[in-house]
């Protein structure tokens, strides 16, 4: 159980487990490349009829480390990468979800912040926590939001609630979020795991190549193009990355303080 993040299957159900609890299951460099290595897995398990994506702890992901170096600065050719690329780069391991041709159900355990919360949000179906936390509080760190969360969140809560919890960067607790449709269900933290794992299993019960087909055909109706979102949002993200506003925004985080924002 030392690996960053694991893959197993049981039965039909393949699982997909954060496993670094110590820090909260945030992204950092080892996290990314071993989600990376996951969901490929997932994806070439042909006995896997449904995915679900859970994390170990308290916590399901509390988004990127900020004392962490996880701007992806140079490619696997080592040429340098330009800020936008570096944002997007980051996300590139979470966006592998995206590849996963079976439904994917999201077992929020416990709180999912900023990236943690992208992650979640590619998921096809969330099952919480009644009392975790959920949002982007990217506002509140002098950032704009990546991994197309600007694009999914209004298209699952509604413009309004979308852009009330970005505009302000709040987090929502677990019955607030089943009620603006973030969430399925909240639960109790301990009885989110094994819900996810029964839903999971009904589905994996179900004739898998039509759920694959309806799957492909929901999101085909939506018009559904995060990864092209991802991509746009990588060049607001670098944009904010070099202001002062971010700096003072996470210094403040780290420091456990309000930030004072000068709009620079």
């Amino acid at each position: 159980m030392n690996d960053a993040v694991i893959y197993e299957r049981e039965g039909a159900v393949g699982v997909i487990t954060l496993n670094r609890p110590d820090n909260r299951n945030s992204m950092t460099s080892d996290l990314l490349d071993a989600f990376a290595t996951a969901t490929a897995a997932a994806a070439a398990d042909h006995g896997a009829r449904c995915v679900v994506v859970t994390g170990r702890g308290s916590c399901f992901s509390a988004g990127a480390d900020l004392r962490a170096q996880i701007q992806r600065e140079h490619g696997e050719d080592e040429k340098p990468r330009l800020p936008a690329e570096q944002s997007h780069a980051m996300y590139t391991a979470f966006l592998s979800v995206l590849d996963l041709e079976v439904p994917v159900v999201g077992a929020l355990n416990g709180h999912a912040v900023g990236g943690g919360f992208g992650l979640s949000l590619l998921c096809d179906i969330r099952i919480g926590a009644e009392g975790a936390k959920y949002g982007a509080n990217f506002a509140r760190l002098g950032l704009h939001s990546g991994l197309g969360i600007s694009y999914v969140l209004p298209r699952l809560v509604g413009v309004s609630n979308a852009a009330e919890l970005l505009f302000t960067g709040r987090l929502v607790k677990g019955d607030e979020a089943a009620r603006i449709g973030l969430l399925s269900r909240a639960l109790p933290a301990d009885e989110v795991l094994p819900a996810a794992m029964d839903l999971a299993r009904e589905i994996a019960s179900a004739a898998p190549a039509a759920v694959r087909m309806m799957k492909r055909s929901l999101y085909q109706g939506l018009g559904w193009d995060v990864r092209t979102a991802a991509w746009r949002e990588a060049f607001a993200q670098a944009a904010t990355v070099a202001s002062d506003d971010a700096r003072e925004g996470m210094q403040a985080l780290l420091d456990k303080r309000d930030p004072a924002f000068t709009g620079r």
